[in-house]
């Protein structure tokens, strides 16, 4: 599970990357937590498009009180479940997540620090994403989830589906099955960087729902 991602370049740098005519202003931290505005690039018209959406798409569980705020559901563990598998079906609702790095939680319970995790030789890579309109949020999105590889195994047995720049276009326009192989290669453990930090695993101030996967 992802729960802490970061975006530590600029808006015209990412828009850069991405190839986006128009840079959008956002109110985007350099880091995200699930239920917090990041930006997104999805496709519009036939081109491509910075946005900034909810980290996270909102679940109301059984026995919640009608004004309990829902949880945001920031990772996808399974396209081919019910909440994903019509979203998925449909290129027009999927996105790509930029980011610098994500990270995970290393160590003991209430000492826990943060290990960070780059894509080797690129200092903005693609998450791959999908996104909807929301009742309760407006445009959120979530972040597809596959099996660790080598490199990020020892902290975490999962992690997001990365994607190579000459991915973008089969993430973005490619059939089902394509989205489906995505969760379910493994990203080249080579092309992965590690920083353990000191850091401790703190929550964001004011944070008090636990994120979900699904």
């Amino acid at each position: 599970m992802c729960n802490l991602y970061s975006m530590r370049k600029s808006a015209d740098e990412v828009a850069s990357h991405f190839r986006v005519a128009k840079t959008t202003s956002s109110n985007a931290p350099e880091e995200i937590y699930p239920g917090t505005p990041g930006v997104v690039v999805r496709e519009e018209d036939g081109a491509p498009v910075m946005q900034s959406m909810t980290w996270g798409f909102p679940l109301r569980l059984k026995g919640m009180k009608p004004d309990a705020k829902p949880k945001p559901v920031n990772n996808i563990a399974d396209l081919n479940k019910p909440m994903w598998v019509g979203l998925a079906r449909k290129p027009q609702w999927r996105c790509l997540i930029p980011l610098t790095a994500f990270a995970e939680a290393e160590g003991p319970k209430g000492k826990m620090t943060r290990t960070w995790f780059s894509v080797r030789g690129e200092e903005i890579a693609a998450w791959a994403g999908l996104w909807r309109v929301s009742d309760e949020w407006g445009p959120v999105y979530s972040g597809v989830m596959t099996d660790a590889n080598e490199a990020v195994a020892p902290v975490h047995d999962r992690m997001p589906v990365l994607l190579r720049r000459d991915e973008y276009e089969q993430w973005l326009h490619g059939s089902f099955d394509d989205a489906v192989a995505f969760q379910k290669r493994v990203f080249p453990p080579d092309l992965i960087e590690m920083n353990r930090t000191p850091e401790l695993w703190v929550r964001k101030k004011g944070e008090t729902e636990q994120p979900s996967l699904l």
